[in-house]
């Protein structure tokens, strides 16, 4: 559906009829028009406050665009007006959660109407782990995973969980796989636990195991490449890669021989693959290489994708001391993890779970508003649009926050060099640090870094160093490499979120 056609139907949307708005809502809502829908939703929903389908159809709306407090309450008048609806207790319980509201008891409900809905089992872990019951969402994923083990998602779920509280991530999977040994979604899924986790010699052994039981298909060549070049072992990872072709010139899969070519001191090999894919649906995990390539080379097109001044900004959050302390203590709250969560940045802390500004708390609601702010100014001062460039995109509102977290590092803790290529912009928001960050030596403890990759290419310099300061906020292109030098000791906690990266017409 094109934007002439969602105005076209917005346009005879029928206020008169919730069920027929319901269908057409949900289409607004598949083809990526929410914002368009919003209004017209929450007036149908004031002129059928008794309707479920009316109640319904805000909620969805509500929530596509954000607004999860509206969301809240919309499903939960729905499951008023229709108490024995599964996918609306689902909602209602999914809304709460991520409203940071108390959801385990309404998954419970949930799941009474709907036993065997995976989603639903998934969100009462979830709610359960989120109000301190951890050893309850590990017992209700692990008796529902031995009843199903080849649950994919129910594995990734617990292993989540178990990494964050300290214990083994790939307990379940290595159980189901002794069940059913030939079974590759499973061994896909202990490889890439492995790597999530960190652990290459795990992921090593879950390569070998994967190989004994099925052979050498294509997939698993490439991991086995992704693996070796993880441990160093090039000239292993150059002969995987090769049996692979042309599995490893698939956009979906290149980034892994890529970041074997940058590891192994080959751009212009790495720029040969990249270059053709990166126009490709499902490239954007692709331009992160594609830049360390074209700046290994000294190719100008490096300037081109991240050298313009205009994409970093740096801005002030406008919050008082007082109001940056009283953050901090909310967000300490909200740290309940014991380890740094799987297949992310941090080491030597921990990071909030769900996407927190879609949290309803004050503190939160006023943060959102302050930050989407600064996104609109940052926004707006960027150059015109530039086809085939992928961050100078041609549609650039509205704004939606495609995730957001907390990240507390502590005793010379740090962020690896990363980036988030599935968003448009990224950022980092200081809330408090140490006293003693970044003076007095010059290797910038605790400043952000962008367009360094020190794993892949050590010599590389960065593009920017940027100082940390209570209340800044530092926003920069997702698809660039950033990461933050380690402090000697004390906090330093911060807020990072990711604006989506919006479907162009």
């Amino acid at each position: 559906m094109q934007l002439a056609e969602a105005q076209a139907r917005i346009a005879q949307f029928p206020l008169h009829d919730p069920a027929a708005a319901l269908g057409t809502g949900v289409a607004l809502i598949n083809a990526d028009y929410p914002e368009l829908l919003f209004p017209h939703a929450r007036t149908l929903a004031a002129r059928h406050p008794g309707s479920a389908k009316a109640q319904q159809l805000l909620g969805l709306a509500a929530r596509a665009c954000g607004e999860s407090l509206i969301a809240a309450e919309a499903f939960a008048a729905a499951a008023s007006a229709a108490p024995q609806d599964a996918l609306i207790a689902h909602s209602r319980a999914r809304t709460a959660l991520e409203a940071g509201q108390p959801a385990a008891a309404l998954f419970a409900a949930a799941a009474r109407l709907a036993p065997q809905d995976g989603g639903v089992i998934l969100g009462h872990a979830a709610a359960l782990l989120h109000e301190g019951r951890a050893d309850e969402a590990t017992a209700l994923l692990s008796r529902t995973l031995a009843a199903n083990p080849l649950w994919l998602a129910g594995h990734r779920s617990l292993a989540a969980i178990a990494g964050q509280m300290g214990e083994d991530p790939l307990a379940s999977v290595t159980a189901a796989l002794a069940r059913h040994p030939r079974t590759p979604e499973l061994h896909h899924c202990a490889i890439s636990l492995a790597l999530q986790a960190r652990d290459l010699p795990r992921a090593a052994a879950a390569v070998a195991a994967a190989t004994a039981a099925l052979g050498t298909p294509a997939w698993l060549t490439l991991m086995a490449g992704h693996v070796a070049s993880e441990q160093g072992d090039l000239a292993a990872a150059d002969a995987h890669f090769a049996t692979a072709a042309p599995a490893a010139a698939d956009p979906a899969s290149a980034w892994m021989h890529a970041r074997h070519l940058i590891r192994a001191n080959a751009p212009d090999r790495a720029a040969a693959l990249l270059e053709p894919l990166v126009g490709q649906p499902g490239a954007a995990a692709l331009w992160p290489y594609l830049s360390l390539a074209w700046r290994m080379r000294g190719d100008p097109r490096a300037d081109w994708l991240e050298g313009d001044a205009r994409l970093v900004g740096v801005y002030d959050i406008g919050l008082s001391e007082a109001e940056l302390t009283a953050l901090a203590e909310h967000l300490r709250g909200l740290h309940f993890a014991r380890s740094a969560p799987l297949d992310q940045s941090v080491r030597g802390g921990t990071q909030t779970d769900g996407n927190l500004l879609l949290r309803t708390e004050a503190p939160i609601r006023d943060l959102k508003a302050r930050l989407l702010a600064l996104v609109e100014r940052h926004v707006a001062q960027l150059p015109p649009p530039d086809p085939g460039h992928p961050t100078l995109l041609a549609r650039r509102a509205p704004l939606r926050i495609a995730g957001a977290w907390s990240v507390r590092l502590e005793q010379a803790g740090f962020h690896t060099d990363h980036v988030h290529p599935q968003g448009w912009f990224s950022s980092a928001l200081y809330v408090a640090l140490p006293e003693t960050l970044g003076k007095g030596g010059e290797d910038h403890a605790g400043w952000l870094s962008l367009g360094e990759a020190r794993d892949l290419v050590p010599g590389l310099p960065p593009s920017q160093l940027i100082e940390p300061k209570p209340g800044r906020l530092v926003l920069f292109p997702s698809t660039m490499w950033h990461g933050t030098r380690p402090f000697p000791h004390g906090e330093r906690l911060t807020v990072a979120f990711d604006i989506a990266r919006l479907r162009q017409d």
